[in-house]
């Protein structure tokens, strides 16, 4: 099994690389993330989608420092992917040819519709579950979309529109009239039946506008991936942003780097969603260089085993010492037990349970403020598989430690559900924690009477029973152990 993996995407504007790390069968983290401008789209709409010598030199010399990076990270595989301009091209020969000959990489063009289902494939096992939605990918010189139903892509497109395509042939010419003139003649090329209430923007000028929205809401987590809005809600805003200029974009929170192609980008998205019929919007930060990664590692299925989630075992097998598989237990059971106290849904478990199995990612730290810096990595690391709203909440768990004020958590309030929900819930998850607090992993028995929570099997538990007499409980009960 490779342990480390280089996927190259070379698009018409930028080439980027991310390197995968394997932590075992299924799980995996991103090592590394570089990108470099080479414009291989530059000039080419208006010359057949010939690349010129100027791009091509830029572009090898992109991939010579790519192999030079990869070989240092010790990459057992390198994927060199070509996309847009690649297809386009007449002469993308030379450069498939003077990159295998000179660096000895085998340089693939991707069909359109295979770079759709690649952004599909990453979208569907890296975000939240959804039923079904439409990824939307705008690139340099195309935009793809697939369609997902019932956990299975089930659609792919590809449009021959991107931001470098329409900022050469119109918005450098201030063409307005032909812009809308050739947009209306590309929707055309848009099945009918591409229509979903959920929509998953891929690329980064669709995580630009994203992160600007997020900016402009002052929005507690800065992780642009699984990021949601309502789509009325943020219309206006992505309107203006397409009518801005360009010296006025940094008003839009937009960066500098995006400053030349993020108006194209929101007219395209603008426009493909108004016909998508669009509700909701996710954001992905994964998208066609994950799908060539997981359709490697996940063959032939290209989907995870069920009731797995890549993020929790990389974590666990990077950073933990045991799986907390008796915390795990003892938070479940105890959630079950005290249900009629609490009277939390039980659609809240998972969040627990995950908790549960990394509360003690930080201990690798050392001993001191494990709890939040556990929280800290369930923030930062957790990215895959989980909403914002559950990262908040399992990382506040953890955090909290069972104290009995939101404390420096406070600033995730407007993610969180109900105080009382998150108090018991930490709660629970301390509680399960100094139940297994000497290691010996014994069955342990609940029992809820009255006001009475009886523990049978851990008689001999001192430090336990210590421990216990010390945490502050969210409602009026006692906790006994009986033999």
């Amino acid at each position: 099994m490779a342990k480390r993996t280089a996927v190259i995407d070379l698009g018409s504007n930028s080439m980027r690389m991310a390197i995968f790390e394997r932590t075992s069968r299924y799980a995996f983290y991103i090592l590394g993330e570089f990108k470099m401008k080479v414009r291989l789209g530059e000039s080419a709409y208006e010359n057949g989608g010939a690349i010129s010598k100027k791009s091509m030199q830029k572009a090898y010399e992109a991939f010579c420092e790519f192999k030079s990076i990869a070989k240092a990270y010790k990459c057992n595989k390198i994927f060199c992917m070509g996309t847009s301009a690649l297809r386009d091209a007449p002469n993308s020969n030379e450069l498939i040819s003077l990159i295998r000959r000179n660096l000895g990489l085998n340089l693939k063009v991707v069909k359109g519709v295979d770079e759709a289902s690649l952004g599909g494939i990453a979208a569907l096992n890296l975000l939240e579950p959804m039923d079904e939605f439409i990824t939307i990918d705008i690139g340099g010189g195309s935009t793809e979309l697939a369609m997902i139903k019932d956990a299975k892509i089930v659609d792919a497109v590809s449009l021959d529109v991107g931001t470098v395509r329409l900022k050469e042939l119109f918005f450098d010419k201030k063409n307005l009239k032909g812009l809308n003139d050739f947009m209306k003649e590309i929707l055309k090329d848009l099945p009918k039946n591409f229509k979903s209430k959920n929509i998953v923007t891929i690329g980064g000028s669709l995580r630009a506008i994203s992160s600007a929205i997020m900016q402009a809401q002052n929005y507690p987590l800065r992780s642009v991936h699984n990021f949601s809005y309502k789509f009325e809600s943020q219309k206006e805003f992505i309107q203006n942003l397409t009518k801005a200029r360009v010296l006025d974009l940094d008003k839009f929170y937009i960066k500098k780097d995006r400053f030349d192609t993020i108006r194209e980008g929101a007219y395209i998205f603008l426009s493909v969603v108004n016909s998508l019929k669009c509700e909701h919007v996710y954001t992905s930060g994964v998208g066609f260089r994950e799908g060539v990664y997981l359709s490697d590692i996940l063959r032939p299925s290209k989907k995870f085993p069920p009731n797995f989630n890549t993020s929790v075992r990389s974590l666990q097998d990077r950073f933990l010492l045991n799986n907390n598989k008796m915390v795990v237990k003892y938070a479940k059971d105890a959630f079950v037990t005290l249900k009629p106290l609490h009277g939390i849904d039980d659609k809240f478990i998972y969040e627990l349970e995950t908790a549960a199995r990394l509360h003690n990612l930080g201990q690798c730290l050392g001993f001191y403020g494990e709890h939040i810096n556990s929280a800290n990595f369930v923030i930062n690391a957790l990215n895959y598989g989980f909403s914002h709203r559950q990262k908040a909440l399992i990382a506040t768990i953890i955090g909290l430690n069972g104290k009995k004020t939101l404390g420096e958590f406070e600033k995730f309030r407007d993610l969180l559900p109900e105080e009382d929900i998150v108090k018991w819930l930490s709660f629970i998850l301390n509680f399960a924690k100094i139940l297994d607090i000497n290691c010996t992993h014994k069955k342990l028995k609940f029992e809820l009477k009255s006001q009475m929570l009886e523990i049978s099997g851990a008689k001999e538990q001192f430090m336990t029973k210590e421990n216990i007499k010390k945490i502050a409980k969210p409602a009026t009960f006692a906790i006994s152990f009986v033999s």
